[in-house]
């Protein structure tokens, strides 16, 4: 007698994305495994008395979304900051940090999250004395969307000790102002900004364990089913195995160990072990993560030849050309995977040449190893991801769909680079294995608005590459070549019989909805290790 299912759904268009068998009506679990993937009628004799049926609707039935750039503990943590992302000027800024204090009168520090480099239009200034205006007695510290920069009023430079601009570590800068030699206020990389911020007081254990709760929920209202988070401390990783223990982690987590330019050839030992500790079906190691540059906002990227409206200035690394050489042989000669931030041209060319290196070094072995953002490349780095077998890890959101966006990351990168620009299309053309996420919370973690950036690209200039994606090809990089991205992909991102049972239900059929409204889409059903963690309320 055949075993019935817990869950069943049926009446749904599924994409299993398995190309043995692409389309299915229903999908049925038992435990946290598939057992059934074919139609209705079949699915239906698998019905008992204690299982629960989910009538799909004709909607699309799919993996669940693998976000493969995620800051989990970071993005949940910042949920209980002022929330800048929708502030499109100064005003709107002053108007959500007024919100936030007003609301907020107990907490001693102002901290915002989300700032867009646009809202700072040509000729306005955001600097210490216009926060000073907000507040000259409460500190202020406010962080860029994208993390690499912020900003700081008199009293936070004051407590953090910068406002007579110190010299700080190479790759960040104190802007100062010429005039009198002290801070502006705006402060690029941790290098600068970290002093403050680590006088921010920090969360306890409790309100650290009820923070992200609240991630992981949002989590499982994408659809999100697995995530790669790209920072990993030891207090990161007990958090995550105890919420496994407990059976209360709602997403699995791949979690890589940091590696700082402090950090010694040595401490890669203990990366190899956590890879060897930690193989779990929610929660596992095996990856390094390191920062080659910053971003190309902030000038901080590393750029092959200058940026675009800054030609004399080529950026910075943090990593020399050796350094890196020699941490990501040895890390390859442990075995791990190897994941670099990577922005500028610069960053993405000596990314490259390292792991080049390390196959030199250690011999060609499944590495995997990933390249993260690769915002902008020289041509002729193209065609060196496919030929090392190298992943081109990206995010369809940190793109502006046009160059008349408003967005200063044109400015910065140049028109001549444009048709190098965010370049998935030509990546893939040359034989490049893309893979997508979000990078939240630096953009939103919702991964349809991800495919509707993905699938509404523009050319930014006649007769450059077109770099839009098609749908499946965007599907394809948020499920099953994103388990293939972290070593998983006999166990998930495709619905098959025996797979893990990860689902995402979404509110209609996205292959029938046209692709300027897939944006407004939304995921009524997550069911992450056979366990419904999100449902859409009628």
């Amino acid at each position: 007698m055949a075993l019935l299912a817990d869950l069943l759904i049926t009446n749904a268009r599924v994409w299993t994305a398995d190309p043995a068998n692409p389309w299915a009506e229903a999908v049925a679990l038992r435990g946290n495994r598939i057992i059934f993937v074919g139609s209705s009628a079949d699915g239906l004799a698998l019905a008992g008395p204690k299982t629960e049926v989910v009538d799909g609707g004709q909607r699309t039935l799919m993996p669940g979304f693998i976000d493969t750039h995620y800051h989990l503990m970071w993005g949940s943590l910042g949920l209980a900051a002022a929330q800048l992302y929708d502030a499109r000027s100064l005003d709107e800024i002053t108007a959500s940090l007024s919100a936030w204090m007003a609301a907020n009168p107990q907490q001693e520090w102002v901290v915002g999250r989300g700032l867009l480099y646009s809202a700072i239009k040509p000729g306005q200034v955001l600097d210490r004395h216009f926060l000073d205006h907000l507040s000259p007695d409460r500190p202020i510290f406010l962080t860029a969307f994208d993390g690499h920069t912020c900003w700081a009023n008199t009293e936070a430079l004051r407590r953090g000790n910068l406002l007579h601009a110190p010299a700080v570590s190479e790759g960040s800068e104190i802007v100062v102002d010429r005039a009198t030699g002290l801070a502006t206020g705006e402060l690029r990389e941790p290098g600068a900004f970290e002093p403050i911020r680590a006088l921010i007081p920090k969360p306890d254990e409790a309100a650290r364990r009820s923070m992200l709760r609240r991630g992981l929920a949002l989590t499982a209202q994408m659809g999100i089913t697995s995530i790669h988070n790209m920072d990993g401390q030891d207090s990161q990783l007990m958090r995550y195995a105890a919420l496994d223990d407990l059976g209360e982690l709602t997403c699995r987590v791949y979690l890589p160990f940091d590696v700082k330019p402090e950090t010694p050839a040595e401490a890669l030992q203990e990366a190899a072990a956590w890879k060897e500790q930690f193989q779990g079906d929610m929660l596992h190691c095996g990856s390094v993560k390191f920062f080659m540059d910053g971003v190309l906002e902030s000038y901080t990227a590393l750029m092959v030849d200058g940026f675009g409206d800054m030609p004399d200035n080529r950026g910075s690394a943090l990593f020399s050309a050796d350094h890196f050489n020699r941490m990501a042989a040895e890390a390859d000669r442990l075995g791990l995977q190897i994941v670099v931030h990577a922005c500028g041209d610069g960053a993405v060319r000596r990314a490259l040449d390292g792991y080049a290196h390390a196959r030199r070094v250690n011999g060609a072995r499944d590495s995997r190893h990933r390249v993260e953002h690769i915002e902008v490349i020289h041509p002729d780095d193209i065609g060196r991801f496919a030929a090392l077998d190298v992943l081109a890890s990206m995010q369809p959101l940190h793109s502006p769909l046009h160059a008349g966006s408003s967005d200063v990351w044109v400015h910065r990168a140049g028109e001549a680079r444009y048709q190098f620009s965010f370049a998935w299309e030509t990546l893939r053309q040359a034989g490049a294995k893309l893979v997508y996420g979000s990078d939240w919370p630096v953009v939103s973690n919702n991964p349809l608005w991800g495919i509707h950036n993905g699938l509404n690209r523009t050319s930014w200039r006649g007769g450059d590459p077109e770099q839009a994606q098609t749908l499946e090809n965007l599907l394809v990089g948020y499920t099953r070549d994103a388990a293939f991205a972290e070593f998983r992909e006999e166990d998930k991102g495709i619905l098959r019989v025996g797979m893990l049972a990860d689902l995402a239900l979404l509110s209609g059929d996205i292959f029938a909805t046209p692709a300027a409204e897939v944006g407004s889409m939304s995921v009524a059903l997550t069911v992450c290790d056979g366990r419904v963690v999100w449902r859409e309320p009628v």
